[in-house]
């Protein structure tokens, strides 16, 4: 008789050979249904160094799997498997809704949801004692989204600056700080997007994870040794920071170039890893077991010895049939998704967008090709308008993406401002409800930023088909929203800034942005499409 949770015995799909060609197809399957956010990934570790080390992530854990085989045994019943096919289906559904959000970060941690699932219904709950730890492994290998890449790296910037300030100011230099601006009164030295330590954060926590995982301690100093790699990037960067500073104060800014700055960057993540394993070192000695260096990441014996290399016997379960029917309609309709083609509205170019505003004047300015590559926008314009008589100025600047898909999104001024000295004094949000849009009042972030006794008054926000939303994480929402619904992933951001005078009080400056804006928003809507469009 045939047991219902299991193929026949005497099938031919019991052939050791077939069986593994059919969990191979699987996960191929499963490879085909993210293929386009994997793609996605995969250019990151090219074109990134922060996440160069993803392409050994997947290999790392498919060797602690493989080591570890012997102690893995196929499931041969359907209600053993059923927990694993349930979070595979768990993992498709946040992939399809990550495919519909733009949130390729979303697909790319649904693609590792699969993975456990599939590992759990192919050998169980249990199993997964023995291939959690390397399957949660593969969440370093997904780069983190823009937005909050770009607001983590700022706030490294700004927090290495200060502490590299410090420690040039220990060696009695005189220096300066202004944002992630270090004045040394010859030389001005700029931390930039490169120099905010993320290039060792990542690798450094994808090392101290692994390090955890080995280390034969208790799991409070597994946790420790992991989240050491945070302070150990911060502090050690901003060391090389004050390094530098000191050595430029003393040779010039030849000492921040070239070949001696990259090899300075090698020395220091060398140094933050000894640092790791002589924390692990000390660890041992508090523990009792007083292990030499050599010993301390050592992949337990009983992992690799030779008299259990049995490999473990698959079986054809009902489970993987269905599986394989739902990864087949599953990669077709991601597929489908993918070449779907967004609604892309019809619009005037910002090139026709006009410098004659009431009684203001204009004059365009531009971007260069390096910020043009890191916004991907689709069409901008940089306008600073004047009244000359008034000696008034307000800055307009809007960044229109007509799909916000593959990385390419609005950014949030939020992050970019503290950059240059700027420091934010105030952000509220207002609404002015004088002004309407697509009928409805008007809702701003209005920011006080200021560098010494300069101040400047920002007025900021997102419009997103027919929308003014103030919140970042409430454009990704309606961007899913409308994707689904309507079918359109546009939008743009929309920045105002005005000077405010040394002797000006701020509700001047609000009421000269309030009072451009009267002028400004009629024109909008030409240039930014709201909910009723017309298409290409």
């Amino acid at each position: 008789m045939t047991s219902s949770t299991q193929i026949s015995k005497n099938s031919p799909f019991n052939n050791q050979s077939i069986l593994l060609a059919l969990w191979v197809l699987t996960i191929l399957l499963l490879i085909v249904t993210f293929l386009s956010s994997l793609k996605l990934m995969v250019n990151v570790w090219i074109e990134t160094e922060e996440y160069g080390h993803g392409f050994f992530i997947p290999i790392i854990t498919g060797y602690f799997l493989w080591i570890r085989r012997s102690e893995l045994n196929f499931v041969d019943d359907f209600k053993a498997a059923i927990p694993g096919l349930f979070i595979v289906i768990l993992g498709l559904v946040l992939g399809f809704l990550g495919g519909l959000s733009t949130m390729k970060v979303v697909e790319q941690n649904a693609f590792i949801v699969c993975l456990f699932g599939l590992f759990t219904m192919a050998f169980g709950w249990k199993a997964l004692k023995v291939g959690g730890i390397p399957l949660l492994f593969l969440i370093f290998m997904v780069p983190f989204p823009g937005f909050l890449m770009n607001s983590l790296s700022l706030k490294l910037q700004l927090l290495s600056s200060w502490l590299g300030v410090e420690f040039i100011r220990a060696c009695d230099i005189m220096v300066y700080l202004e944002g992630n601006v270090i004045d040394l009164g010859v030389y001005k030295l700029q931390v930039v997007d490169a120099c905010s330590g993320l290039r060792y954060l990542f690798p450094l926590a994808s090392l101290s994870f692994l390090c955890a995982y080995l280390f034969r301690g208790p799991i409070w100093q597994k946790f420790l040794i992991f989240l050491s790699s945070i302070p150990l990037t911060i502090f050690m960067n901003s060391f090389r920071i004050g390094v530098i500073g000191i050595l430029v104060d003393n040779w010039g800014t030849d000492m921040a170039e070239g070949f001696l700055h990259d090899f300075e960057g090698w020395v220091v993540f060398l140094l933050c890893m000894i640092l790791l394993f002589v924390e692990m070192w000390l660890f041992s000695r508090l523990n009792g077991t007083k292990l030499a260096f050599s010993e301390l990441v050592l992949i337990p014996d009983e992992w690799t010895s030779e008299d259990v290399r049995e490999n473990p016997k698959a079986i054809l379960t009902r489970a993987l049939v269905l599986l394989l029917g739902v990864l087949l309609i599953t990669a077709v309709g991601f597929n489908y998704l993918q070449a779907r083609e967004d609604i892309i509205p019809l619009r005037k170019p910002f090139l026709n967008f006009p410098l004659h505003l009431g009684q203001w004047q204009g004059r365009n300015e531009y971007l260069d090709q390096a910020n043009l590559n890191e916004l991907k926008l689709t069409d901008y314009a940089i306008i600073n308008y004047a009244k000359p008589e008034a000696g008034e100025s307000v800055s307009f600047y809007s960044a229109y993406y007509q799909a916000q898909r593959g990385g390419a999104a609005v950014h949030s001024p939020k992050g970019c401002m503290p950059g240059g000295g700027w420091e934010i004094a105030d952000i509220t949000q207002i609404s002015l409800p004088e002004l309407q849009l697509e009928g409805k009042a008007l809702d701003v972030n209005r920011v006080l930023i200021q560098k010494g006794t300069s101040k400047q008054l920002v007025y900021y926000w997102f419009q997103q088909r027919g929308r003014s939303i103030t919140n970042e994480y409430l454009v990704k929402w309606y961007l899913f929203i409308d994707a689904l619904s309507m079918n359109r992933a546009d939008g743009s951001l929309v920045r105002l800034v005005t000077a405010v005078g040394e002797n000006e009080d701020v509700k001047s400056a609000d009421l000269r942005l309030q009072g451009f804006m009267k002028d400004l928003v009629p024109e909008l809507p030409a240039y930014i499409p709201g909910k009723n469009i017309e298409t290409k």
